[in-house]
C-alpha cells in the first residue's frame, strides 16, 4: 500500500488555509467530474480529490494526518503505526455537500487504513452496532530539542527555561509560530548524550488524544579548563620541571572548588594523578584526573640561557630520546 500525498492531489502547500482547501476542490472536481471531463483518468482523479478533501477540510483528520506524513512521501511503501487508530472511530461522510460534484465515499485503502473503524458509504452509517461514530483521537508526536549546559549544572542539579518555537493554527487558519516557555530540572549526576523527558510537552493530540512528550538531549557546553569522558572527569596540569622532578603540593581548580594536589618526585608528563569518586555524581561516580603536563620556562635572559646551559652539561648523559633510537 501506497503512501498518499493528499496536498499534491490537490495541489497545495501544507500550510494552505480552509479556504485555499475549499477553493481548490470547487476548481478541480468541476476539472475532472466524470460527466464534464474529457480527461482518460478523469473519474480516477475525481475519486482521489473527494478523499484529499474529506481529510484535508476536517481539522481534526487533517492534524492527525500532518503528523503521520512528516515522515513519509508520495509513493513509499506504507504501513500505519502500531497502535496509531486502536480504540478510535470517526463517521466519515460520504461526500462533501456544500461543493458541486460530490465526490461519493468510494476511498482508497490508504484512507481506510488510517480511519476505517468508522465510515460511511451511500448515506449508511457503519460505524459499530449502534451506527453512530465517535471522535477521532489520537496521541500527539514526542518531540526533541537540544540543550546545551554547563557541566557545573550536572555537578550540582540545577533549574532552567528554554524558549520553544511551536506551530499552531490562528484564526484565519494559517499555522503561525508561538513562543513557548518550559521551566524544567537538570538532575544531579547527568551526562552528555542522556535525555530529560517532559512529559506531555510534546505535540497536542487530536480528538482529546494525549499529548506527547519533549525530550532533550542534553550535551555539555565547552568549558575552557574541563573534559568529560562518560562520568570521569579530566584537568591537564601545568607543573614546573623542578616540580615534577622533586615533587611538589599544588593547589588546582575542581569543579567543586579548589584541592592541594600531590605530585609525586619524578613524574612524567602525562602522568595521571586521581581523586577517586570525585567525577560525575551518580549511583557510581566518576573519578577526577590530573594530567600533568609539564610547562618549560622560556630562556629570555641571560641568567636563564645560563641556567639551561648549566642543566646541559650537568644532565650530559640523559637522553630524552633513548626510545626513538634505532627506529627507522
Amino acid at each position: 500500500m501506497e503512501f498518499k500525498d493528499y496536498y499534491t492531489v490537490m495541489g497545495l502547500a501544507r500550510d494552505a488555509t480552509p479556504d485555499d482547501i475549499k477553493r481548490a476542490y470547487r476548481k478541480l472536481s468541476r476539472q475532472y467530474h466524470p460527466d464534464v471531463s474529457k480527461e482518460k483518468d478523469a473519474e480516477a482523479r475525481f475519486k482521489q480529490l473527494g478523499e484529499a478533501y474529506e481529510v484535508l477540510k476536517d481539522p481534526e483528520k487533517r492534524t492527525a494526518y500532518d503528523q503521520l506524513g512528516q515522515h513519509w512521501k508520495e509513493g513509499q511503501d506504507f504501513r500505519p503505526p502500531p497502535g496509531w487508530n486502536a480504540g478510535a472511530e470517526h463517521a466519515v461522510r460520504s461526500a462533501p455537500r456544500d461543493v458541486p460534484g460530490e465526490g461519493g465515499g468510494d476511498y482508497s485503502d490508504f484512507f481506510e487504513s488510517l480511519f476505517r473503524q468508522g465510515f460511511s458509504t451511500g448515506g449508511s452509517t457503519r460505524a459499530g452496532a449502534s451506527g453512530q461514530g465517535a471522535r477521532f483521537s489520537a496521541a500527539g508526536e514526542d518531540r526533541h530539542a537540544k540543550i546545551l549546559i554547563d557541566l557545573e549544572d550536572a555537578y550540582s542539579g540545577v533549574t532552567r527555561t528554554i524558549s520553544l518555537r511551536v506551530p499552531e493554527m490562528d484564526d484565519q487558519g494559517h499555522v503561525v509560530p508561538r513562543e513557548h516557555q518550559i521551566s524544567f530540572s537538570v538532575p544531579k549526576g547527568i551526562r552528555a548524550g542522556q535525555h530529560i523527558r517532559l512529559a506531555g510537552q510534546g505535540a497536542s493530540g487530536v480528538g482529546g488524544g494525549s499529548a506527547g512528550d519533549l525530550y532533550l538531549d542534553v550535551e555539555f557546553n565547552p568549558h575552557p579548563l574541563y573534559r568529560v569522558e562518560q562520568r570521569d572527569v579530566y584537568l591537564d596540569l601545568p607543573v614546573a620541571p623542578w616540580e615534577a622532578a622533586l615533587g611538589a603540593e599544588v593547589e588546582a581548580p575542581t569543579p567543586t572548588g579548589r584541592v592541594e594536589v600531590t605530585v609525586p618526585p619524578g613524574s612524567a608528563a602525562g602522568r595521571k594523578l586521581r581523586l577517586k569518586g570525585r567525577g560525575l555524581p551518580g549511583s557510581t561516580p566518576g573519578d577526577f584526573y590530573f594530567v600533568l603536563q609539564i610547562s618549560v620556562p622560556a630562556a629570555d635572559s641571560d641568567t636563564g640561557k645560563t641556567f639551561y646551559e648549566g642543566m646541559a652539561t650537568q644532565f650530559a648523559s640523559f637522553k630524552p630520546r633513548a626510545k626513538l633510537e634505532g627506529q627507522p
